[in-house]
């Protein structure tokens, strides 16, 4: 009997060795304390919307079987109109596939549904965008239909029965679709377009990552609350470069491998010690990719050397395999970082008794963490401008921050990622207003009284991507405009209400992420707002996000030596004003019917420009040559990178930071670190960021990273586009401030 108990054990844990390219780290089974905790975990979040109930549920299932019906029904129309023969029409099916949050099981109340609808090969995408279209049209309970035809991923958004759908369209090289097709069959792949094969990716990825859990109930479970941890602490993002439904999804899976037979509540603690300590670049793999004769571009840092640049990849398991956080830049996955640091932090005093798991779902108060920061407004004239122009803006706020990281006197650029309204009375032109907060960390410079920085390179350079944007796919309207603004921590007041800035006693960072914000004022942004977003469409224009190499600062603690110059006023700021009032000195607006390059030439900084660094009585020049790059530096893991494929910082000099000792448990995790493992860089690196497909999955990319060969002109403007030169004022922004010491 013993035996038979031992061979059974011993089987158990063969087949659980299977989840991931590692062995699991614990095979430790739960015990009733553990339980206790889950369910006290599910107490804490109930409270939050992230269950639904079961008239919910069972609604949409009936929404989603009208719609599957529906799609049956057109196929079929469709196969008549092209003459098929009667035998072939009445076999010749359809289906619609879920996925993201909903096909994994973790879809909160109120959720969209992301959808796929798999069509034989007789249909084209232009069907789908027209005679679906309109069938869809006259549908009973179908409201705020509309198609986005020309994005990365195309799609038809509309809501039905009053449950949001997002649908999009993949045909397959085959004849019929039947009720039992399965996606995750490499072979579906072969003959399509690469349309259909991102519409494809976020159903074989959510299929995958379910495939490769050793409990899907737990995984469930576990992922709704670090779902929720991460909204509550401000970093679920895909767009403005933190991480989207898809990346969460694999990190949890990952940690649900490593400890197959743990519950929940530990399962949360693990999380946040497994990727409190990973070290960065190393990929995260839910298993060994797979090789394919289909010859589909996928990430690959041997073989593409952008990869290399990609600061924290999270690699889909479903080929072709893509990096899901090509969004990423230093900032965010610094401040991420410093996030499952303090989650590891909370979860410890949880299990230990010390505390309980609201703790860990308090939201930090962004507005007391940082002594500088820059406002971002976006207004316009109507409603409808108002809700296309914000979810433009908000698509590119990761360029200003690339932008800023590249600034040598900038160590931290954060944005929050919750937008608010804007104060009408500083925009009475335009009713609609938006604003978004950077939180900014400026580097300390040695020996100096006081330093100017010059920002207006940096802001100029986002605004002219926004409206080139904007411009090239016919958006721009009058009224429509950005403005940025720099005010430090005790000028939010002029900004946002008193119960938002919450004033609190100076923390440490621990402290202040900890603390509580008290209300959450609701986003008037496009940008999934609601619990669960599991897809983040964007747009964006892909742009060079380099590695600084400096040991990541603690985002509350200011640089020491920093001091305000003037209490009451921005300290040497130049603000935008109102087109009604002239322009600060050194501030160029082009006006109305002027000459494009002539204009544009009037704010654009020259090729290789100053800005001062005032050191006493001495002023020293910095340099800056945009076009000429540095020679690419070596990596320290011998691969020397591409000149070609690197932008410049603006006089950066960062120091390399010693990697951490790895922790014994965790030097099992990547068994291709030899090859995967890129250490930061000296110098410069670039990384590009592309749209998304499906979930937050990386389109297929291409060795050839060039702009214009990667997305049509419509959807990337190129860098060379000029500002639009039509009757709209462009108004261009100039920051400049002066940090002092005493």
């Amino acid at each position: 009997m013993k035996e038979m108990s031992a061979n059974t054990m011993l089987d158990s844990q063969r087949q659980q060795k299977h989840y991931g390219i590692t062995s699991p780290i614990s095979l430790a089974c739960p015990k009733e304390i553990d339980h206790i905790y889950t369910q006290k975990l599910i107490d804490a979040m109930k409270p939050f919307g992230v269950f639904e109930d079961e008239e919910e549920l069972n609604h949409r299932l009936v929404v989603l079987g009208k719609l599957n019906n529906l799609v049956k029904e057109w196929i079929s129309d469709v196969s008549e109109s092209k003459n098929l023969p009667p035998s072939v029409v009445a076999t010749v099916g359809g289906k619609i596939f879920t996925f993201g949050s909903y096909r994994l099981g973790v879809h909160t109340k109120g959720a969209d549904i992301d959808a796929l609808c798999v069509a034989p090969r007789h249909v084209e995408r232009s069907d789908f965008f027209q005679s679906f279209f309109e069938k869809l049209k006259h549908q009973d309970g179908i409201r705020n239909l509309r198609a986005v035809e020309d994005a990365f991923v195309p799609v038809i958004k509309f809501e039905f029965d009053g449950i949001e759908i997002d649908l999009v369209f993949a045909r397959l090289a085959i004849q019929t679709i039947s009720d039992n097709l399965d996606l995750r069959d490499d072979s579906r792949l072969r003959s399509l377009d690469i349309r259909c094969i991102r519409s494809l990716n976020g159903c074989r990825v959510t299929d995958e990552i379910l495939h490769l859990v050793p409990n899907k109930e737990t995984f469930r479970l576990t992922l709704r609350a670090v779902k929720l941890w991460a909204k509550r602490r401000g970093i679920y993002s895909n767009m403005l470069g933190f991480l989207g439904g898809v990346s969460w999804a694999m990190l949890v899976a990952r940690t649900c491998q490593l400890y197959p037979n743990a519950a929940a509540s530990t399962l949360v603690h693990k999380f946040f010690l497994v990727f409190s300590k990973w070290e960065w670049p190393n990929p995260v793999l839910l298993k060994q990719p797979e090789e394919s004769n289909l010859n589909l571009p996928v990430w690959d840092p041997r073989v593409n050397p952008s990869d290399r640049y990609h600061l924290m990849p999270i690699i889909t398991p479903a080929y072709p395999q893509q990096n899901s956080t090509y969004n990423v830049s230093t900032s965010t996955r610094t401040v991420m970082v410093e996030e499952f640091k303090q989650g590891l932090a909370v979860t410890d005093e949880i299990l230990q008794g010390k505390s309980d798991w609201s703790k860990l779902l308090e939201p930090p108060n962004f507005f007391q963490k940082y002594r500088h920061y820059i406002v971002l407004t976006a207004s316009a004239s109507t409603e409808e401008n108002h809700l296309e122009w914000v979810g433009l803006v908000e698509s590119k706020i990761r360029v200003l921050v690339g932008n800023l990281e590249r600034n040598e006197f900038i160590t931290l650029a954060h944005v929050n990622p919750q937008s608010f309204p804007g104060n009408k009375e500083h925009h009475k032109d335009n009713n609609y207003v938006s604003m978004w907060f950077l939180g900014i960390i400026f580097r300390r410079v040695e020996n100096a009284e006081s330093v100017n920085i010059d920002l207006t390179y940096d802001i100029q350079s986002f605004t002219d991507t926004v409206y080139r944007q904007a411009n090239n796919i016919n958006m721009l309207k009058e009224g429509m405009k950005i403005e940025a603004t720099h005010v430090k921590k005790k000028q939010l007041h002029h900004y946002l209400p008193a119960e938002i800035l919450q004033k609190k006693k100076k923390q440490s960072l621990s402290d202040v992420s900890r603390s509580s914000s008290g209300l959450q004022s609701k986003r008037s942004s496009l940008d999934g707002s609601c619990l669960d977003s599991s897809r983040d469409t964007d747009n964006g224009t892909p742009f060079n996000s380099p590695v600084s190499t400096n040991k990541p600062s603690k985002p509350d603690v200011p640089p020491a030596g920093e001091t305000e110059r003037n209490n009451a006023e921005p300290a040497a700021v130049i603000v935008e004003k109102p087109l009604s009032i002239p322009p600060a000195q050194g501030l160029s607006i082009p006006v109305i019917g002027a000459k494009v390059d002539s204009a544009v030439k009037a704010v654009s900084p020259p090729a290789v420009c100053t800005i001062p660094t005032v050191v006493g009585r001495n002023v020293i020049p910095r340099i800056t040559t945009p076009h000429n790059p540095a020679p690419a530096q070596p990596h320290l893991n011998g691969m020397s990178s591409i000149a070609k494929n690197v932008t410049p910082k603006r006089s950066h000099s960062p120091s390399v930071d010693g990697s951490s000792k790895r922790l014994k448990d965790i030097e099992k995790f990547i068994r291709l670190e030899s090859t995967f493992k890129e250490s930061r860089a000296a110098e410069d690196r670039k990384r590009k960021s592309v749209d998304t497909i499906g979930g937050e999955c990386m389109p297929i990319p291409t060795i050839d990273t060039s702009r214009k060969k990667r997305l049509p002109s419509k959807e990337l403007p190129d860098s060379s586009s000029p500002v639009p030169a039509n009757n709209i004022r462009v108004i261009k922004n100039s920051i400049r401030l002066t940090l002092n010491r005493k």
